[in-house]
């Protein structure tokens, strides 16, 4: 395999000539680096290309000066790129399928629901410790092991015939995936030179984002053409391709420190977290006063309680409790938690919109939602460079303002509602994702002192994901609670009866029209409108959710950020790949893409008010 990548190396330098550059040709006084178990001091201009395996510390880049080791890193960075877009495509294309996902296999909307969110819930109860497996066992190891359990997962979730399994599969994926975000942009830190780090981790963030925009057009295009199981099983090949670019390039790469695991706190976190989560998902369908909804929160909130002392206490915090006396810092947390909060809920119910009350089949839903995401991909550049100029504060604030917007539009969707005002509504949505994003990460590094640089990112990036799941398993609530009113006062109106088949019509929205027609012995016309009706009237209650959600960030951002300073020194891109340990792996990809201007790494900004 390594001498096929090397023939192919070979044969594209016959089109591309390599701009073999010094990567650092500037004065690195002082810099201690360990030769076999010798240590030795850099003085003066040092080209580090000719340094080879000299220039680096354990875990930091290890290059040798020839050609071969530049391409082989880029052939690495394709490699391992592939499988990072995979872990990102996965958290949007499955919303365009779950339509179809409902009609085949019969499924309500609280399993549609975790098919969504038991992947955000194992994805947050992984990130840390596959983070910290991966810096102490291997980072080329776990990814390589992470990403066999995903193709698998994604195999067996294809071929699911019952929709149990298709949740359980998905758990799997979520787990798995915690490894393609932590690991693979610890892998590009490793590979590239600190001259080139940051251009290679804002390029894979970048990659990220179209995998993030493409997520729900491709979904719709695959469930039109080839039916929802190929969302799934199309991970297959590219994992194939993936690893074969991996195996003869990537070269393995380890975490610098020997701190113990908090297995103590990593056991109290996984089981606190994913209770609470499926406690708000299911407490409409076994009762919110029922023994095990009760045991679920009180339980999880429980350990989560205990998860907090605990970490106060500890040498090595899974979350370093410090960080959140910055007021900047708060902020950060705040925005990240209310961003995820928002977009998963509202990916969820977009295309379901679409679906139920439009009747756009998979290619006009994927079209319809496209210029959401693709905004995103497209403004997040565009951000970067604002975020050197103005305060993070400030893009946040008129992130979450167009996210208000947005919730207060898709409130007012109706039947006849015109696409022009759809888009418009979904764009805004694009635009607050662009502008809370990329702002977030720098808000939350430029708060933490440099030696906690990975942590921070790693909190704030568990506090995204949490924001996730609760916003989902709370935003359905409310959809249910709304839905449910509606069609009472709709029976009550036609003076017709009720029952538990009303629950379903709610629970289902792909067989609630015709649940309304067997029960009812109303028209199919006439069906259809009033199935119409209790939905947006569902939708309306979980989108005013959201408007006050972004409300409440952009006042909590608004004063809560004022005149806060950076209570460390300046942290750049280069350093933060380098401490991409403990969880933080994930999140420095996008600090290295909201802080890199053409091609050159800047000191992030001091974050001022």
């Amino acid at each position: 395999m390594y001498s096929f990548a090397v023939r192919m190396n070979r044969a594209v330098r016959l089109f591309v000539r390599p701009r073999v550059t010094p990567l650092v040709s500037s004065a690195v006084p002082n810099r201690r680096c360990r030769t076999g178990g010798a240590e030795k001091t850099l003085r003066g201009t040092v080209n580090v290309m000719h340094l080879g395996d000299e220039a680096c510390g354990n875990g930091v880049y290890r290059g040798g000066a020839d050609g071969d080791d530049s391409y082989r890193r880029w052939w690495a960075f394709a490699g391992v790129s592939v499988i990072s877009f995979l872990g990102c495509i996965d958290l949007t294309i499955v919303n365009t399928a779950a339509p179809e996902i409902q009609g085949d296999l019969g499924a309500t909307v609280i399993e549609l629901q975790l098919i969504v969110n038991i992947f955000i819930a194992a994805l947050s109860m992984f990130m840390v410790t596959m983070g910290r497996l991966a810096d102490r066992y291997g980072r080329r190891r776990v990814l390589y092991c992470g990403t066999v359990v995903f193709g698998i997962a994604s195999l067996a979730a294809g071929a699911a015939t019952d929709v149990r399994l298709l949740i359980v599969c998905r758990f799997v994926q979520g787990a798995a995936c915690a490894v393609l975000y932590t690991a693979t942009s610890a892998i590009v830190a490793h590979a590239f030179p600190p001259g080139q780090r940051g251009k290679a981790i804002g390029a894979l963030y970048g990659v990220n984002g179209i995998g993030l925009a493409v997520g729900p057009v491709l979904g719709g295009f695959i469930v039109s053409g080839f039916g929802w199981r190929w969302v799934f099983w199309l991970n297959v090949p590219l994992i194939v391709i993936a690893l074969a670019l991996c195996f003869p390039t990537v070269r393995e790469s380890r975490g610098g420190g020997n701190e113990r695991m908090d297995w103590l706190g990593l056991t109290l976190l996984t089981a606190g977290l994913p209770a609470v989560i499926l406690g708000l998902t299911l407490g409409d369908t076994w009762g919110w006063g029922s023994g095990q909804i009760i045991g679920l929160l009180g339980g999880g909130v429980l350990a989560l309680t205990a998860f907090c002392v605990v970490e106060r206490k500890v040498v090595s915090p899974i979350v370093d409790f410090q960080l959140f006396v910055n007021r900047t810092f708060i902020g950060a947390i705040v925005a990240d938690f209310s961003l995820a909060f928002f977009y998963c809920l509202a990916f969820f119910l977009m295309p379901l919109f679409l679906y139920s009350v439009r009747h756009y089949q998979g290619y006009a839903s994927g079209l319809m939602l496209l210029p959401c995401t693709a905004l995103v991909a497209l403004l997040s550049p565009l951000v970067g460079r604002l975020v050197d100029r103005f305060p993070p504060r400030l893009l946040l604030c008129v992130g979450f303002a167009a996210f208000a917007l947005s919730a207060v539009l898709q409130a007012r969707f109706t039947r006849d509602s015109g696409a022009a005002g759809i888009v418009v509504a979904f764009l805004l949505m694009g635009v607050g994702w662009a502008f809370v994003l990329g702002p977030a990460t720098v808000a939350a590094l430029s708060s933490a002192p440099d030696r906690l640089a990975g942590t921070a990112v790693g909190a704030s990036w568990t506090f995204h994901n949490l924001g996730g799941a609760i916003g989902l398993a709370a935003g359905m609530a409310v959809y249910r609670w709304s839905a449910a009113d509606s069609l009472a006062d709709a029976l009550a109106a036609r003076h017709l009866p009720g029952g538990a088949w009303a629950e379903a019509v709610v629970a289902d929205p792909s067989a609630g029209a015709a649940a309304l027609r067997a029960h009812t012995g109303l028209g199919g016309r006439e069906a259809d409108e009033l199935f119409g009706d209790l939905f947006l009237r569902g939708n309306q209650a979980a989108m005013w959710l959201l408007a006050g959600v972004a409300g409440v960030a952009f006042l909590v951002i608004s004063l809560g950020m004022r005149g806060e300073r950076r209570g460390g020194g300046a942290c750049s891109v280069g350093e933060v790949g380098e401490s991409v340990g403990a969880g933080g792996a994930a999140g420095n990809a996008q600090a290295a893409e909201v802080t890199e201007t053409a091609g050159s790494v800047r000191p992030l900004k001091s974050a001022e008010g």
